[in-house]
């Protein structure tokens, strides 16, 4: 199966947070969706790998994505390797997506970070000939994503373009709430995090509310892009307000 759109993640509910509203625009517009998360988050304070599993199989439902899969890399050890590198090598060759998507290369969690050097590397030689994968014992042909973009996590940037997600945003909103054991649970026994804090989905808000306000949007997601985007005039004549 091929897919327009591959979002790869550390951590299961990261594409949640950064990009909900941005990959339930996709699949809204009938576009074929996936999101492949690197680990099982079994590092995590709160939950366990079961729990996330089960909350991460109800937040795809709810983004409508067509398949989701996770390459069990040890959390907190997601950093380059050649072993790594091939698995994800191998994902991009499979789904042949034309846009994929990664956690910006600075931020405050050492797994974003190598998240990002690992999927820009695979983007990269996935379109290597000479750089050999094999599924199932049959070699797989070069292929290369036209775009890779960053989402942003904890760290902020001057992002390359804002995506308009109000007509999005809630279903954002819902999938993130099905990771129920990340959030505040004023009944919760288990020790506080960041996003576990009281504030945390208010925050979460306002930040989307105030990339929205940039674009005179309600809501907007920040992304970044290493190369040119095009300048489209037809679009800019298009707009607008």
């Amino acid at each position: 199966m091929k897919l327009d759109v591959v979002a790869f993640a550390a951590h299961p509910d990261d594409v949640e947070l950064s990009i909900g509203g941005t990959i339930a625009k996709f699949t809204k517009a009938g576009y074929k969706v996936g999101i492949i998360d690197l680990t099982q988050g079994e590092l995590g304070t709160r939950g366990s790998v079961e729990i996330r599993k089960k909350e991460a199989e109800k937040a795809s439902e709810i983004l409508g994505i067509e398949l989701r899969e996770n390459l069990s890399i040890p959390d907190g050890k997601v950093k380059f390797s050649e072993e790594y590198l091939k698995l994800i090598v191998i994902k991009i060759r499979k789904y042949q997506p034309k846009i994929i998507f990664a956690p910006h290369f600075h931020d405050r969690h050492p797994d974003h970070i190598g998240a990002a050097e690992l999927v820009k590397n695979a983007m990269f030689f996935s379109g290597t000939p000479k750089y050999e994968t094999e599924v199932n014992g049959k070699s797989q042909k070069a292929f290369r994503p036209n775009h890779l973009f960053y989402f942003m996590q904890t760290y902020e940037f001057d992002p390359t373009f804002i995506n308009d997600v109000s007509e999005t945003f809630e279903i954002k909103m819902e999938a993130v709430r099905a990771y129920s054991s990340q959030f505040y649970n004023p009944k919760s026994n288990e020790p506080e995090t960041l996003i576990s804090s009281r504030g945390f989905i208010e925050y979460l808000e306002a930040r989307s509310k105030f990339y929205g306000f940039q674009i005179r949007k309600n809501y907007g997601e920040p992304l970044y892009s290493e190369e040119r985007i095009e300048f489209n005039l037809n679009n800019l004549l298009n707009k607008k307000g």
